[in-house]
Parts: C-alpha cells; sequence; structure tokens
C-alpha cells in the first residue's frame, strides 16, 4: 500500500533533480560534489523503490530500498570525512 508521505517524497525528490540540472554549474563548486551527488542518487532509488514494492515484488524492493538508504549514508558519511579533512589541511 502506497502512503501520501511516500508520494509527496518522490516529488520534491523530482523537484529537487530539476534545481540540480538547472543549477549544475553552480553546484559543481561543492566540494566533492560527485560524493554528494551520488547519495542523492541512490536516495532517489530508494524512494522510488518504496512506491514501486506498493505494486510488485514488495519483499525485495522493500531489502534494495533500504540497501540503497544505507548506501546513500554511507556516502554522505564519506562525504562528511572528506571535507573535514580538506578543511584541516587548509588550517
Amino acid at each position: 500500500m502506497i502512503q501520501q508521505n511516500e508520494i509527496i517524497t518522490l516529488i520534491i525528490s523530482i523537484a529537487t533533480w530539476i534545481f540540480i540540472f538547472i543549477n549544475h554549474s553552480k553546484l559543481k563548486n561543492i566540494p566533492a560534489f560527485k560524493l554528494l551527488l551520488t547519495s542523492f542518487i541512490f536516495l532517489s532509488i530508494g524512494w522510488i523503490l518504496t512506491i514501486l514494492e506498493g505494486y510488485f515484488l514488495g519483499k525485495i524492493l522493500n531489502l534494495i530500498e533500504h540497501l540503497c538508504y544505507a548506501v546513500s549514508a554511507l556516502i554522505i558519511v564519506f562525504w562528511c570525512w572528506k571535507i573535514s579533512k580538506r578543511k584541516e589541511m587548509q588550517l
């Protein structure tokens, strides 16, 4: 069963992708932007899978969804670590 918050989350994700495409040249100035983008890709895939699991392959898609969330979180942790190391070198 699909919940309203899942649909809203997907809509916000689509809006964020539009923002990323429009402002890609400016966003590339963020340190290690590719890591952030990769993390958001996995997060978006998870949000798509949470809706798809309501229609078919529920248990399998649920597992993959949560794996995507975990990978996204690990990439964000790595990004934070990398950014903190970069700032230490500048000091």
